[in-house]
């Protein structure tokens, strides 16, 4: 599903791409010709949703002794993104965003992200919040819930001014998985998921498309600058 709407306080409009589960190295090579498009103005700024079979994704900065924690057989792709390992599977809603950041840095791009997932989870009825980061620690990119779990990782790419990959939002995935390898280099990081959070409160899960709707209206509503 293609679904065209405005960015309020910018001259353009943000296209939500609905898409189903697409294998992690189809969609980078996918997202290589979006990309490619948007920098020649044959497309304009776009949101893939998504989800991907099993595999964990890490960054160039990442610790080789991160990716195993005891035996598994999950596939390991190395990527071109920031950030450290991630794991992508089934139950995760995953967004590519591919847009043009308009002169804005990559921690302005990245705070307004963080804002708009911490703003869907609350239209969704779940309390959560971003972090800052303390000098000469480890990223503290994501949103988090008010006791400090992981509930959706970001890890972005800009180049030439157009943003790639984006973030992964827990909504039912197999959290044992997490346990298999050191989440974005936080040893202690407990990772949860919308499911546990419902769970736990005795509400009910949203559905996907519930989730789907409500990045969608927190993404397009606050323009693309945080000063």
């Amino acid at each position: 599903m293609n679904t065209g709407v405005g960015m309020a306080g910018a001259d353009r409009t943000l296209q939500r791409v609905d898409l189903g589960e697409i294998d992690y190295l189809e969609a980078i090579d996918a997202m290589t010709g979006w990309a490619a498009e948007r920098r020649a103005g044959t497309a304009g700024d776009r949101l893939f949703l998504l989800s991907h079979p099993p595999v964990i994704t890490y960054g160039q900065r990442t610790d080789p002794a991160d990716l195993h924690r005891g035996d598994h057989e999950i596939p390991l792709v190395a990527v071109d993104r920031g950030g450290y390992a991630t794991y992508h599977g089934p139950g995760q809603l995953v967004g590519y965003l591919v847009m043009d950041v308009g002169g804005q840095g990559a921690a302005d791009v990245v705070r307004w992200l963080e804002n708009g997932l911490v703003s869907a989870l609350r239209l969704l009825g779940f309390r959560s919040h971003r972090r800052d980061t303390p000098p000469g620690s480890s990223s503290l990119v994501g949103v988090w819930t008010p006791d400090q779990r992981k509930v959706a990782s970001i890890g972005m790419r800009i180049r030439g001014g157009i943003t790639s990959h984006g973030f992964a939002l827990n909504i039912d995935p197999d959290l044992h998985a997490f346990e298999r390898f050191t989440v974005c280099g936080l040893p202690e990081v407990s990772m949860t998921s919308l499911r546990e959070l419902a769970d736990q409160t005795g509400t009910p899960l949203p559905t996907d498309a519930a989730v789907r709707d409500a990045v969608t209206t927190a993404l397009v509503g606050p323009p693309l600058r945080t000063r």
